[in-house]
């Protein structure tokens, strides 16, 4: 397949979130440097790191002007050199953090690449990388969840929310599962055993009430802003634990006081990112037991609601607005 030269692209070109976004259609082609690979990307997925990106939030992240975009799967045109056992041709799916992703070709290193599984599209695999591997590590080797117990999981109508949701209910586990009341009947199908309202001002209230005033003994954090210290509250004394892994409605500090004197819970921080590359043992876990669910068919492969690469920046503002469910997907 011959490459083109230039080739349609988002850059992000301001700290102005996704109104800093904006179309181009004479983005230089990125060549696949040692050890990466150059995919004809099919389909982009939309995550919460590229609205924290596109706002300068994200720590670590790349500075404007850039082509967006983390989230990329479709066919090897390309091959870097030391890469062995992906060939052009072979269907991928992979994540960069630098982005790339919201464009016609992107640039991935090789070792990160996972092959689409067989009988799936590239847009059935966007999640595989970010969303089903952050729930599963959230639930499992850093939530220590077990049979019995019972879950809080917040966000659950979208994508990282409803694989935890399955996962947690094929587990053996109570699921209490917030979302917006438009939402509630696509959570209630995924098997959740309550749902409350995600906007309640007494979100630590329905839950207590729920559980008999003794909390969850896991809750899944990926809101922030106030809803961080009713999760906190939510949590069983002593032994209630809270995963954080996202921060949709912005910063939510608290002190050492507040552990010691009002929320005597476990607090434990999940960035993916930084899973794989400091514990890639219990990330080769997750992933081992990943795959048991995707063959036991626990998890099955969705559909995501789909966007021309032109709408990137509606389709971000969807999300930021938490306006969607499900994942999204950015098709070039």
């Amino acid at each position: 397949m011959s490459v083109p030269p230039t080739m349609r692209a988002l850059r992000q070109q301001s700290l102005n979130g996704p109104r800093g976004l904006s179309l181009t259609t004479e983005a230089p082609v990125p060549s696949p440097g040692p050890g990466e690979v150059l995919i004809r990307v099919t389909a982009a997925g939309v995550n919460f790191v590229d609205l924290s990106q596109s706002r300068g939030t994200f720590a670590g992240g790349p500075h404007p002007p850039y082509v967006a975009g983390i989230e990329g799967a479709g066919e090897i045109v390309a091959v870097g050199e030391g890469v062995n056992g992906l060939e052009p041709g072979t269907h991928v799916i992979s994540v960069d953090i630098t982005g790339g992703a919201f464009a016609e070709y992107m640039a991935l290193p090789a070792a990160a690449a996972l092959p689409t599984p067989e009988g799936w599209n590239d847009e059935q695999a966007l999640g595989l990388v970010v969303n089903w591997p952050t729930a599963l590590a959230a639930l499992k080797p850093l939530g220590a969840l077990a049979a019995g117990q019972t879950v809080l999981i917040h966000a659950a109508a979208g994508a990282t929310g409803q694989a935890a949701v399955r996962m947690a209910k094929h587990y053996g586990v109570t699921v209490i599962a917030a979302a917006s009341p438009s939402k509630h009947e696509v959570v209630r199908a995924l098997g959740a055993d309550h749902v409350i309202d995600a906007w309640s001002p007494d979100l630590a209230s329905d839950v207590l009430q729920l559980t008999d005033g003794e909390g969850v003994d896991l809750v899944l954090e990926s809101v922030g802003g106030p809803t961080l210290d009713a999760s906190l509250a939510a949590a069983k004394r002593v032994t209630g634990r809270v995963v954080v892994f996202g921060l949709a409605a912005g910063e939510a500090p608290f002190t050492n006081w507040d552990l010691v004197y009002k929320h005597q819970v476990h607090v434990i921080g999940l960035n993916i990112g930084i899973l794989i590359q400091s514990a890639p043992q219990i990330f080769g876990e997750v992933m081992g037991e990943m795959f048991g669910l995707l063959a036991a068919g626990v998890l099955t492969p969705t559909q995501p609601t789909t966007y021309d690469l032109a709408e990137g920046p509606k389709a971000l503002a969807e999300l930021e607005a938490r306006a969607t469910i499900g994942k999204l997907a950015l098709l070039p």
